[in-house]
């Protein structure tokens, strides 16, 4: 492979190498590589002609389906930058994205479209809505041009880009403050697509179920991963987990990446046997997976490889515990992936002695490019790494993660949690997924969230709400008694509370700890 490449020659190039190969399958029907090269090429003649010029952004407000992956690289091949807009976000969420980075033209369907369009008015740079699929689009301000309109053009050269140029802005997600835009390059996906690739060992036979975000980093990997190697992508909406396995069986899929909160979910269901026989690895990321639900797919899946993730949203991808790793230390995330160096470090840039905890910050090729118009926010997160210079000119820019850790003797990493999210009580620091790892250790919840909220003499009380699996009693008492079995006196909670499942999510699937915190803080307060 060129030693350089754009992100959106990743399916030209597969084209070029096998046409008729199957690249994307959508609600039953299969597109080859041949004709979504052609789609992405089209495209991006049509935003062309229409006047994107060259880093202005193109905003993907849909589900997925065919036309969000042909926009999407279509506005690379353009030479624009693709946002990805979160399809379960709400009109007022949408327009401040497309006000905040002032995109150009939106690709979405007329459904959609007519549950944003009281927001378009006010994004100012918007000039263009394109609209996708059946049914007559909503009046807006802007014009409106149909998808076959841009399918109408024929190939023309894009702008010039070079891999250090922005391909994307992907939107973090917050239940509290406006969501950040962590600006990525050419380079820095590509690098990711590449060393995700390598260690997941994708092929062209494969077959990847894309049941994340498109918006979401580790969801659209799915798609920069398979490109890479050839692979063929599903893309599913799911409405439950059980869409999810029979999407495994009916597709033979061969690769699936999830987040915890919906393995959990997984693990609830009954495995025909016959999974087994094609999916050759789950990869999980997102946040840490319990250790219950690891047995469990272990148990249901003895020969799919597990492969543990870590991975910033600021550096696309970051760290991967090796199958052969997971029975030995499951809940470590693992070593740095490849063309990736992971640090762990002091406060004042010192590296820490195994075992110590510190910040996780990573250097490479992945690291983005900062956070779109907020130099304030970018200064706190992309910083240049002590003891690097060198006697360079410019030092070397590293991501600092907020996300505290430690390192074995061997190297092994281990999450102990977000520093936003760590629970300072009694003049301790504890590390909410550490009480949630003893409270799955129970098997008595379904799933389950620990947090911390406002306390007059303790700093913060820790909070857990849990529920219960499918047609098994749990009482409150009960699991506050397990847990005073398992738990030191300063790591237990002041209150447990079992409610009706599933937790709320944020937009990218994982158990929303901040929206629970807020819900339950004022109530906590008014009992004391």
């Amino acid at each position: 492979m060129q030693s350089t490449m754009l992100l959106h020659e990743l399916p030209l190039r597969a084209a070029h190498d096998a046409p008729s190969a199957p690249a994307l399958t959508y609600q039953g029907q299969t597109l080859a590589y041949g004709a979504l090269a052609q789609a992405i090429e089209r495209f991006a003649a049509g935003l062309v002609r229409l006047g994107v010029a060259r880093g202005e952004r193109v905003g993907v407000y849909l589900e997925k389906r065919f036309e969000f992956v042909i926009a999407a690289f279509g506005a690379m091949r353009a030479g624009a930058v693709f946002v990805p807009v979160n399809p379960l976000l709400k009109g007022e969420q949408v327009g401040y994205i497309l006000r905040d980075c002032n995109v150009r033209a939106l690709v979405t369907s007329a459904e959609r479209l007519a549950a944003v369009a009281a927001a378009l008015p006010a994004c100012h740079d918007l000039r263009q809505v394109v609209v996708c699929g059946d049914g007559a689009a909503e009046p807006v301000p802007q014009q409106v041009v149909c998808w076959p309109e841009m399918q109408a053009a024929a190939p023309s050269a894009g702008h010039r880009v070079i891999d250090t140029d922005m391909v994307s802005i992907l939107y973090t997600s917050g239940s509290t403050g406006k969501p950040k835009g962590v600006v990525l390059s050419h380079r820095n996906m590509v690098a990711g697509a590449k060393s995700v690739a390598q260690y997941l060992e994708n092929r062209p036979d494969d077959t990847l179920l894309a049941a994340l975000p498109l918006s979401f980093d580790a969801g659209f990997s799915q798609l920069t991963t398979a490109f890479h190697a050839g692979a063929r992508v599903v893309l599913l909406n799911y409405l439950l987990p059980k869409d999810v396995l029979n999407a495994l069986v009916r597709e033979r899929v061969t690769g699936l990446t999830a987040v915890p909160p919906l393995w959990i979910q997984l693990t609830q269901l009954a495995w025909p046997s016959t999974v087994t026989e094609h999916l050759r690895y789950i990869a999980n990321t997102g946040g840490r997976m319990p250790l219950e639900t690891l047995k469990k797919l272990r148990a249901a899946l003895p020969r799919t490889k597990p492969y543990l993730m870590y991975g910033l949203t600021e550096a696309f991808r970051a760290t991967y515990l090796p199958p052969e790793q997971a029975d030995i230390r499951p809940d470590s995330i693992g070593k740095a992936i490849p063309n990736s160096e992971i640090l762990v470090l002091r406060e004042d840039g010192t590296p820490c002695a195994p075992n110590e905890p510190g910040e996780l910050v990573q250097r490479g090729a992945l690291v983005g490019m900062g956070y779109w118009n907020d130099a304030e926010k970018t200064a706190e997160r992309y910083k240049p790494l002590p003891g690097r210079e060198g006697g360079l000119v410019l030092a070397e820019i590293a991501v600092f993660s907020g996300d505290t850790v430690r390192a074995d003797e061997e190297g092994y990493l281990y999450f102990i949690g977000r520093r936003d999210e760590m629970i300072k009580t009694s003049g301790y620091r504890v590390s909410p997924t550490e009480v949630e790892e003893v409270v799955y250790g129970t098997q008595r919840v379904a799933e389950c969230a620990a947090f911390g909220v406002p306390h007059p003499s303790l700093g913060q009380a820790i909070v857990v709400v849990a529920t219960a699996r499918d047609g098994e009693p749990l009482t409150e008492a009960q699991l506050l008694a397990d847990c005073r079995e398992r738990l030191p006196i300063y790591m237990l909670p002041a209150r447990v509370v079992v409610r009706d499942g599933p937790l709320p999510r944020n937009p990218n699937g994982k158990i929303d700890r901040k929206l629970l915190a807020g819900e339950f803080g004022a109530a906590f307060e008014k009992t004391q």
